[in-house]
């Protein structure tokens, strides 16, 4: 049956808005509000079960919903809402006419479960600009890494501005947190090599490694780098030779440069 809700002072539309705008109000209930199609769609494909579906008929039909995904809607609970409530509670231009209520998922490194036995992964500590943190995600998943893990993490992870900086890469990567102990520890366990990206005098350019075998590149803050721990454990520090009078770029830039010279070694393997 599908509900209709017309007032933008209904308790679920309340609700809607305090998910999107308020971390705490996100942690305490366990959910999470996905806009988008293509997002919800990824979210579904990662497994993330959904509470409640969302939609403007005007924009998006119920029928198109049911075509996009499946049975699922069977099992959850359906409300479609007038302009006027669709527009309070929708956070992106362009949208699409449909919002979700998700469960969270437990996000620990003992949740992570690996492809191969030569495995990429994405380190970042204690990134701060959701907008830096998406663009790490879609960075992470163009190059086909297994894991992306932050440590020390200072972003609630299901911050509405991430995953749309993400366009769904906060579901289409593996992601995990832990403080920095807990993933050296984790790393080092499991034999991965660990290459930290600093402008520290020892560094050695990231174009003489090799990333074929399994490979953590691990990236810090653009204001202080990484943390004094990180470049200690490091097997090898790395830097990318730079021409300019600046001696650093983006946090997602560098990711890049790092990860796609892992991924160029290892297709040519």
């Amino acid at each position: 049956m599908i509900k209709s809700v017309s007032s933008p002072t209904n308790p679920l539309i309340k609700n809607i808005v305090l998910l999107s705008e308020k971390a705490r109000a996100r942690k305490e209930s366990g959910t999470f509000v996905i806009e988008g199609q293509r997002e919800i769609g990824l979210a579904l494909k990662a497994g993330y079960v959904p509470v409640t579906f969302v939609f403007n008929p005007t924009i998006v039909s119920y029928n198109q919903l049911l075509e996009q995904f499946g049975n699922i809607l069977f099992e959850t609970e359906i409300v479609e809402v007038t302009n006027l409530v669709y527009n309070k509670i929708a956070y992106r231009e362009g949208t699409e006419g449909v919002m979700t209520i998700f469960k969270m998922q437990n996000r620990t490194l003992d949740q992570l479960k690996w492809k191969t036995e030569n495995p990429l992964i994405l380190v970042a500590e204690a990134p701060e600009k959701p907008g830096n943190i998406g663009a790490l995600l879609r960075t992470a998943d163009a190059a086909g890494v297994e894991a992306f893990i932050i440590a020390n993490p200072n972003t609630d992870l299901y911050n509405p501005n991430i995953i749309r900086s993400s366009v769904g890469g906060l579901f289409s990567n593996q992601v995990a947190s832990g403080t920095t102990e807990e993933i050296i520890s984790y790393l080092k366990k499991r034999k991965v090599t660990i290459f930290c990206a600093t402008l520290d005098e020892n560094s050695e350019s990231c174009y003489k490694q090799d990333f074929t075998g399994p490979t953590a590149i691990v990236v810090g803050t653009e204001s202080i780098g990484l943390s004094k721990e990180w470049i200690v454990a490091a097997d090898k520090n790395i830097i990318i030779p730079m021409n300019g009078q600046l001696d650093s770029v983006n946090v997602s830039v560098s990711a890049a440069i790092l990860l796609f010279e892992a991924f160029r070694q290892r297709i040519k393997n």
